[in-house]
């Protein structure tokens, strides 16, 4: 083997000057590559005279131990370093399939064919083929004798479709075509490490990610890897670095490229493997913005806290959208459209156990009054958790009450709100009473209302007292109704303070009574006690 490999002749030499002549000679070779299987592969190179035949799945092994082994020109001729070089530039003629599978050849020694310039003319290589055949891989190598630039063209990323993208570039431009996903399954086969080596060959990791296709592949890939249990020991790391890179892309297309339930659907693949905060700030500041666009399902995000939905989530995505909408002088129908879905969200997250009463309370009260019309969502929601959570003290129901306007809860909810044992008394009689106020306030707008639509009727005054007698009477069912159940609250509030002051009362006469048993019993006996029985 020292015939073919100059730094074993020079590790021969210097080990015969420091042993003696019976000695053995004991040469070790450190982190050689592929191991036993690469040493054995360059020995029956060696052993058969130099020859050996190579393919795309040893080609990767046997380049990198000849360049390990020093196995050059200089030493023999026709060496195996000069065979295997010969090989690659070959890549013009080699197949899809012959190129994934040189790549995939070099992940048990990434390091030495990283090293050595390999994998990078390898990976360009693949992406060759991805721009030359949009539609189907090209399983028949191109006829022909490549040139100098052709052949090079699979050690240069800029030649790639897929290279470093000018920040002129616009997101339209970078649509991807339907036809050039058949390349994303054959390639989630890769390590996680390999595809980053390849989004830096190409020039697009992290924030240089400009390529709306090389977005889509990369939430391919992660949505693959995270059904992988292999793959648990690189979420952390590479994989979170792969997440990184995808939400830059998808940042800079924003909802030209992703409706809002796409972007739901990027926010839970990389989730999963983990996010910056920079990065989970951008998607949801995108997802924000579009929230109007959301549905129930959409924001059913299951919680890591502990929680079975992930109420923060929401809560700063409201944030967000109640931000951009704060410049309106009105509330707008996205702002309403918004409140609608947070009222079901609400009643949806309600039965929760975990869901604590300052959560309830916040997502309750994260949009203005203006957003909604109506509160009737919020009181169902909030009937709902009350029912979930019977053991809440009077004070905490109380605190969930003041999430309501009563004066925009409709008449029938109004009355099931009195009527309902949960709601504290003092809170039933408040809604009542503004029920009540709000009837006395509209019936004089109405009135006044309908004596200037017609100020030149020539009804008699006679007759027109009687219209609004009889006007009167037809609404008067509605307001004697309030006015009864009102004093039906206040009678029973009055019941149970009478109620309370009975029973302090009876306990005080007890408590007397006691006392003055104690002490005449005391008087009997000649103030000694009784005797102790044992």
């Amino acid at each position: 083997m020292c015939a073919f490999s100059g730094r074993l002749r020079t590790m021969v030499k210097q080990e015969k000057k420091k042993a003696s002549r019976k000695e053995a000679l004991s040469i070790r070779l450190a982190d050689f590559p592929g191991g036993a299987e690469g040493f054995e592969l360059v020995a029956r190179f060696c052993y058969n005279n130099g020859r050996i035949l190579l393919c795309p799945s040893n080609l990767p092994l046997l380049h990198c131990a000849a360049v390990f082994l020093e196995m050059t020109e200089e030493v023999c001729a026709c060496n195996l370093l000069a065979q295997a070089e010969a090989f690659v530039n070959g890549l013009y003629y080699w197949t899809w399939a012959d190129v994934l599978t040189a790549v995939k050849s070099c992940e048990p020694f990434a390091a030495a064919a990283d090293a050595s310039g390999l994998l990078e003319r390898l990976i360009s290589a693949l992406f060759s083929k991805i721009t030359a055949s949009p539609e189907t891989p090209t399983a028949v190598a191109a006829v022909g004798t490549p040139n100098r630039s052709s052949s090079s063209c699979s050690s240069s990323p800029d030649t790639v479709g897929f290279g470093r993208s000018s920040s002129t570039k616009t997101p339209e431009s970078m649509r991807p075509c339907v036809g050039r996903e058949w390349w994303f399954d054959d390639m989630t086969s890769l390590s996680p490490q390999t595809i980053e080596k390849a989004m830096r060959v190409l020039g697009c990791y992290g924030i240089e990610n400009k390529n709306l296709i090389l977005t889509r592949f990369l939430l391919h890939y992660l949505r693959a890897a995270t059904r992988r249990p292999a793959m648990a020991l690189c979420k952390e790391g590479t994989l979170a670095g792969l997440a990184d890179t995808a939400v830059h892309g998808v940042a800079l297309v924003g909802g030209t490229a992703f409706s809002c339930r796409g972007l739901f659907w990027v926010l839970r693949i990389v989730s999963a493997v983990g996010l910056s905060k920079e990065c989970r700030h951008k998607l949801e500041r995108l997802m924000g913005l579009m929230l109007d666009h959301a549905t129930l399902d959409d924001l059913l995000v299951s919680g890591d806290d502990g929680g079975v939905y992930d109420v923060n989530l929401v809560m700063r995505l409201v944030r967000v959208f109640v931000g951009s909408e704060e410049e309106a002088d009105a509330p707008s129908q996205r702002m309403r459209k918004v409140g609608r879905l947070i009222d079901k969200y609400l009643g949806e997250i309600s039965p929760d156990h975990s869901l604590k009463v300052s959560k309830f309370l916040a997502v309750a009260k994260s949009l203005p009054d203006s957003a909604r019309d109506c509160y009737d969502g919020v009181y169902r929601a909030l009937d709902i958790y009350l029912e979930s959570h019977p053991a809440l003290s009077l004070e905490e129901r109380t605190a969930l009450c003041r999430c309501l306007n009563y004066e925009k809860l409709t008449l029938e909810a109004c009355k099931d709100l009195a009527k309902n044992r949960r709601i504290p008394p003092g809170v039933a009689v408040q809604a009542l009473a503004s029920q009540q106020c709000k009837l006395q306030i509209s019936k004089p707008a109405a009135t006044a209302k309908d004596g200037r639509a017609n100020p030149s009727s020539r009804t008699p005054r006679r007759a027109r007292t009687r219209s609004a007698s009889v006007d009167l009477d037809g609404g008067s069912d509605e307001k004697e109704l309030l006015r009864l159940n009102l004093q039906r609250m206040q009678s029973r509030v009055v019941e149970l303070e009478r109620a309370c002051k009975e029973m302090k009362g009876q306990m005080s006469k007890m408590a007397k009574g006691k006392s003055s048993l104690g002490a005449a019993s005391c008087h009997q006996t000649g103030g000694r006690g009784l005797p102790r029985l044992c």
